[in-house]
């Protein structure tokens, strides 16, 4: 065939090709999705606040004009959302942080928690991170966990006084208890450092040098997962609605770790009848109006809180007793307990607030927003199923009951 015809029929075949894909083009409006993501149309609209969202917030606080309602749910999320500030630029963060208690051989485990807070939370807020450690923090985990965070990192060492037995306890009973506990196969029943550690975290996290700038805390332990979006400034949440302490799992503690520990309550409420709160939350921490502890109490790993309430006078009193009681040591006196019988009965039930909105997992228990509307929303990577909230264990469902909140809609799915 000659040249010139091979050419034309090459040219020919190319012009119907090119005639072939405009009228797919045209036919099929779906297959425009790649140009419309490369001019950001995608990004744009992800970044528009939704239905139950406000419109972002100005450097003044002062929230900008509403966005346009296209849809109404019939249940509110579980609290007000708002649009992330811009990579926090020109924004008043609250004075708070967040804290940890590690040690060097933490580091690969801190590093999934660190990257889960920062990602789901603070790269859009760049609030500080406070490390402490009964010893020397060594460069290599100062060196990768400064790298993670988007906020201020400080690094604190434990003064002795705050991280080991105090003169009045009996070492030698101390260590027939551990041993007691170990035949027993009691959780950290032989462990001398978990004692130390909830010791440390009952009565003097909050006096460290590092911690007195802070009027706010979140607690941070290695091996977390945080399941979804946190989508507005939990701290000032806090703030803003005069929470004291914020949970997110509560459940019954192991009894034989704390046989003793509500006869020392009760003497406390004996020797101290002003410091308990009216409008308390009592009926949670027992069925018979404090005769007996139900053992519920709200899971420390995770805590929101206000330092000002641990450093209060009586706060200050309720751990000094319980200090000399001795139960740290004679028994296996949990900061979780001690945190929580404090909070239920020295502040009013309403300053103590459920967040239902953040998924939370810390071995082996995991929390999960109750509705599927609300994980959608928050980008959710939790499996329902699993949610520890309404399972028989959990003293959450008492919470509600106690405060007359009503249940959201899904919980009987996940009971």
């Amino acid at each position: 065939m000659p040249r010139a015809s091979t050419l034309r029929i090459v040219r020919l075949a190319a012009l119907a090709l090119v005639l072939i894909v405009i009228i797919y083009k045209v036919t099929n409006p779906s297959s425009l999705t790649t140009l419309s993501r490369a001019a950001g149309y995608h990004e744009k609209l992800a970044s528009s606040p939704g239905p139950e969202q406000k419109a972002p917030v100005t450097s003044g606080d002062k929230p900008a004009a509403p966005a346009k309602e296209e849809v109404k749910s019939e249940e509110k999320p579980a609290v007000d959302f708002k649009t992330p500030v811009d990579e926090g630029k020109d924004y008043v963060r609250a004075n708070a942080t967040f804290v940890t208690l590690a040690r060097n051989q933490d580091i690969w485990s801190l590093v999934k928690s660190i990257r889960h807070v920062e990602d789901r939370f603070n790269r859009k807020y760049h609030y500080d991170w406070v490390f402490l450690n009964d010893d020397d923090f060594d460069d290599n985990f100062k060196e990768i966990t400064s790298s993670l965070i988007s906020g201020n990192v400080k690094y604190g060492k434990i003064p002795k006084e705050h991280w080991g037995y105090p003169d009045w306890i009996d070492q030698e009973k101390a260590a027939e208890v551990r041993e007691q506990m170990r035949q027993k196969q009691i959780i950290y029943g032989d462990s001398i450092s978990y004692r130390h550690m909830c010791r440390f975290e009952s009565g003097f996290f909050f006096q460290q040098e590092l911690m007195k700038a802070y009027k706010y805390y979140w607690r941070v332990e290695p091996d977390i997962i945080l399941h979804c979006d946190v989508d507005y400034d939990v701290f000032k949440y806090m703030e803003k609605n005069g929470y004291d302490y914020g949970f997110t799992l509560s459940l019954y503690e192991y009894i034989d770790t704390i046989p003793t520990l509500w006869n020392s309550v009760k003497k406390f409420i004996k020797e101290h009848p002003e410091h308990i709160a009216e409008n308390n939350l009592m009926n949670w921490l027992s069925e018979d109006n404090g005769i007996t502890y139900n053992r519920c109490h709200f899971w420390s790993n995770f805590e929101i809180g206000n330092l000002d309430f641990w450093r209060s006078k009586a706060y200050g009193d309720f751990f000094e007793l319980l200090d000399r009681e001795g139960g740290f040591f004679y028994e296996r006196w949990g900061d979780a307990p001690v945190h929580s019988i404090a909070a239920g009965l020295l502040l009013p039930k309403d300053k103590v607030h459920f967040f239902d909105d953040i998924g939370y997992w810390h071995v082996p228990f995991s929390s999960c927003p109750t509705n599927k509307a609300d994980r959608l929303k928050l980008k959710c990577s939790c499996n329902p199923a699993d949610n520890f909230v309404w399972k028989g264990y959990s003293c959450t469902p008492r919470y509600y009951d106690v405060m007359e909140m009503k249940r959201p809609s899904e919980w009987h799915q996940q009971s």
